[in-house]
């Protein structure tokens, strides 16, 4: 009897201490209990909700979510069938951010009790967090209709899902302010979604902190705001904000590898930190670390799979990587997924390029710029890309046709002018391609490409070279840093005679070309050597 009373004293001294908020007191407490009074399956559970609170306590920096799953586990062998503790148990894995396996869990509680609306909740709030957002409505939903009114927290999801949708629209705007309302005037029927928003509010407590840092950032200089931040993190080691602000300072003062490590603890501390994520991709792709950068995008398609963007953003580092064929994979997925039409028509376009100018299927480019048209048809770059490719492909007149119907679209255009003074002259057609060029250099008087394609027409093709030489000599002065352009004034100037500048000529065009890669510099090189045999 005496230790049956012992032991109710120590369960009531352990909610003293949790009311209290000495939650490592209560943990310790009940673990006395467990090793003097032997194995009880309402202690584990007990002492389960106190490391889970302890685990999302932001003035501590362990992580207790792995001992809370222990103790749950320890429960669940005397409660075979509890719906409960399976849910906490998908709770715990949750805050772990091990979601597949707290949908498992949250799954396993509402086969055992069907009207857990908590556990449906949770799993919208998972299925959010991996990016399958219809589901998490779909769930959320669920959780209403079971708990009508305790069911503020699953309203404020549907709103928050709805105003971020991807295919956003008036109908979805309205509903989601609607859902706002809704969340509100169920609140108070919502222990939990009140002790969520009590948890948010607690946050506005380091509103001061932050002000302050931004007050020194701007008057006293970003290493004083630095200094604040610090002393911040180190009083509230689990607020996971700090160390995102920390590394942004660090990445703006250049300290790269600080950077790194900040955003790496703020992952540590919360591994579905998007914005940990998405800073360390840009940090990594700033200092040229393309691998780190992929792996990184890697892990957020992972966690967000439907998130175009991240498709995107890896296609352009596994381009930059050399791995073209993945990266046209990715651009595929980024197009399947379609957020955006403009935003879609741009990854088109760039798929297009990829196959053009790597891979050389020209059929393939062609399909990926018709993808591109077809979003944005009014985009005057997807007829350039467009006729170029059908140019290439030996499709002349498409290729006339799609020149002809930009210019339909922009008349002063210079540049479709150029492309299609290039087609003309591809074939043949010499008086047409002097024309159109004239024409784009009307239209722009600093355009060097036009003036160096006419320019090689005149010297190649008429054999007009003080022509040729006056309109390199524009193309050069427009942009002196045009290597084809010196390239081919060497070429005119060698014709006269001149062969020591021509020389100096070709020499310009080669120290050009070592930066820009327009030519082959063997090429060049022979031309030298030829003005002297």
């Amino acid at each position: 009897m005496n230790r049956l009373r012992e032991q109710k004293q120590l369960e009531k001294q352990i909610a003293k201490y949790q009311k209290a908020g000495n939650i490592q007191k209560a943990i310790e407490t009940c673990q006395f209990a467990l090793i003097n009074y032997g194995t009880n399956p309402d202690l584990h559970i007990k002492l389960g909700d106190l490391y889970l609170e302890y685990h999302l306590d932001i003035y501590q920096a362990k992580q207790y979510a792995d001992e809370a799953i222990s103790e749950y586990q320890r429960a669940l062998e005397s409660y075979i069938d509890s719906s409960e503790i399976f849910y906490k148990l998908g709770m715990a894995f949750f805050y772990k951010n091990d979601l597949d396996k707290a949908i498992n869990y949250f799954e396993l509680s509402i086969q055992h009790d069907e009207r857990n609306g908590d556990a449906r909740y949770m799993k919208a709030e998972c299925f959010m967090r991996k990016g399958y957002f219809h589901e998490a409505i779909d769930f959320a939903r669920e959780a209403i209709k079971i708990s009508p009114l305790k069911s503020s927290r699953a309203h404020y999801l549907i709103s928050c899902l709805l105003k971020v949708s991807t295919f956003k629209d008036y109908k979805n705007t309205i509903k989601s302010y609607c859902e706002m309302m809704l969340s509100i005037l169920t609140l108070i029927f919502d222990k939990k979604a009140q002790k969520q928003t009590l948890r948010k509010l607690s946050y506005l407590k380091f509103l001061p902190v932050l002000l302050k840092g931004f007050l020194y950032a701007k008057f006293k200089g970003i290493e004083k705001a630095l200094e604040v931040y610090q002393s911040a993190v180190e009083k509230a080691p689990g607020f996971v904000q700090l160390y995102c602000v920390i590394g942004d300072i660090y990445a703006i003062l250049g300290r790269f590898e600080d950077a790194i490590c900040e955003y790496k603890l703020a992952i540590w501390l919360d591994s579905l930190n998007i914005f940990a994520y998405r800073s360390l991709c840009r940090i990594y792709e700033e200092i040229g670390d393309y691998d780190s950068a992929a792996s990184i995008y890697n892990k957020l398609i992972i966690i967000q799979p439907y998130m175009a963007e991240y498709h995107s953003n890896l296609a352009n580092i596994l381009y930059l990587k050399g791995d073209i064929q993945g990266a046209v994979t990715q651009y595929q997925n980024a197009i399947t997924l379609n957020p955006k039409i403009t935003w879609t028509s741009i990854v088109a376009q760039t798929l297009g390029y990829v196959f053009q100018e790597n891979i050389k299927n020209l059929d393939a480019a062609i399909g990926a710029y018709q993808t591109a048209f077809i979003l944005t048809p009014k985009d005057i770059d997807i007829y350039i890309n467009l006729g170029s490719a059908f140019y290439e492909k030996g499709e002349y007149n498409n290729a006339l046709s799609i020149y002809r119907q930009a210019i339909e679209l922009e008349p002063h255009n210079a540049k479709i002018y150029c492309n299609l003074g290039y087609l003309y002259w591809g074939k043949g057609e010499i008086d047409e391609a002097i024309k159109t060029y004239e024409t784009a250099i009307k239209y722009d008087p600093e355009y060097d490409i036009a003036y160096n394609n006419l320019g090689v027409i005149y010297l190649d093709d008429l054999g007009r070279v003080q022509k040729a030489i006056e309109l390199f000599e524009e193309a050069i002065k427009h942009n002196p840093n045009y290597a084809l352009a010196n390239y081919n004034l060497a070429r005119s100037i060698a014709i006269t005679g001149d062969k020591v500048e021509a020389a100096k000529l070709y020499q310009v065009a080669m120290d050009i070309n070592n930066i820009t890669k327009e030519l082959d510099p063997q090429e060049i090189k022979d031309k030298i050597q030829d003005l002297f045999n």
